[in-house]
């Protein structure tokens, strides 16, 4: 695009359930759209009744995205806001799902919001702001 910014897609990820892009690249920074733990073939909601499998696929396919720009959530994430539906249930689930996802990285920025409801029954939805070294 004439402005320097770009659309990033990935069959690697889900494909988006909405009007919404999975990420849009801008000056070496890539921004992601949030993902729930959809399968990237099926578009099915995995991990329906665990929360820990579905921050690790809100992850993994928030990486897919990452990886088609250049980048990784582990390496070069600098915010995520995770969205959570049940924060008084699943709190500490969620945090231990999401360190034992970065393992020794360094944690990026955070923002954890209760929510309502998520889209399609979800329990976790994460969206991201990632480096793009280069």
């Amino acid at each position: 695009m004439a402005d320097g910014v770009s659309v990033v897609s990935t069959s690697s990820a889900p494909a988006a359930v909405g009007p919404y892009t999975q990420g849009r690249l801008w000056r070496g920074t890539l921004f992601c759209s949030g993902q729930i733990a959809l399968d990237p073939v099926t578009s099915e909601l995995l991990h329906r009744d665990d929360v820990a499998g579905q921050v690790q696929q809100c992850l993994e396919n928030l990486d897919a995205v990452a990886r088609t720009a250049g980048s990784s959530v582990r390496e070069h994430a600098l915010r995520l806001t995770v969205y959570v539906a049940d924060l008084e249930r699943d709190w500490q689930k969620v945090n231990q799902a999401y360190a034992d996802w970065f393992g020794d990285a360094v944690f990026p920025a955070r923002v954890t919001f209760g929510v309502a409801k998520l889209p399609l029954g979800a329990s976790v939805e994460i969206d991201a702001y990632i480096a793009v070294p280069g």
